[in-house]
């Protein structure tokens, strides 16, 4: 399997870096990382890593300058993107097909390709322009998962809601971290 990993310039680069970490238990799969300017940037402030560090979390690394890059065709062949997180530039620029970045073009191309697109929005409150962008991104075929905590898990700590969130997302490409406490259901007795 072959996965692109998008970080654009939203707060919450940890789910996308810890995307990088989990998939590096799958020897099965092929990571490729592309970053924006910005992502780069909430890199730095937001973790204890360097966009450096990220980069040798994954396979193979893209400049998000370079339009030419294997990532950039539908013939390359990709199993799908994930965008983590996707800030609202990222998600207008998908909307539009305006693919100024390696980034932008990429989760074009894996739309065209009909290849899953998972994109995960990461700003609050909304306003009207933003779920627009975010149902016309659905109906373009992107799946949108926002990094929205299930508490049914008892988490204890943030690494228990980032490994949730994050192993829900390699669910949707058939990808088991193990980290992931299933909802099991409650008896009737229960209810």
């Amino acid at each position: 399997m072959r996965l692109i990993i998008g970080i654009s310039g939203s707060s919450g680069v940890i789910y996308g870096i810890r995307l990088l970490e989990m998939l590096q238990d799958f020897d099965d799969v092929e990571t490729h990382l592309v970053m924006s300017r910005y992502g780069r940037l909430n890199i730095e402030l937001e973790t204890n890593y360097l966009p450096k560090d990220v980069e040798e979390l994954a396979d193979v690394v893209h400049s998000e300058r370079n339009q030419a890059a294997s990532i950039s065709s539908g013939s390359f062949g990709v199993d799908g993107m994930i965008v983590a997180p996707c800030s609202m530039k990222t998600l207008s620029a998908v909307v539009h097909s305006y693919a100024d970045s390696l980034l932008v073009r990429a989760a074009d191309v894996c739309l065209k390709e009909r290849k899953q697109l998972v994109l995960m929005p990461r700003e609050t409150p909304l306003h009207t322009g933003h779920c627009k962008l975010l149902y016309e991104a659905s109906q373009l075929g992107a799946v949108i998962v926002p990094p929205v905590p299930a508490f049914y898990a008892k988490p204890e700590t943030l690494d228990d809601l980032v490994n949730h969130t994050v192993s829900r997302v390699l669910d949707l490409f058939g990808l088991d971290s193990g980290k992931l406490q299933r909802w099991q259901g409650v008896s009737g007795n229960e209810v």
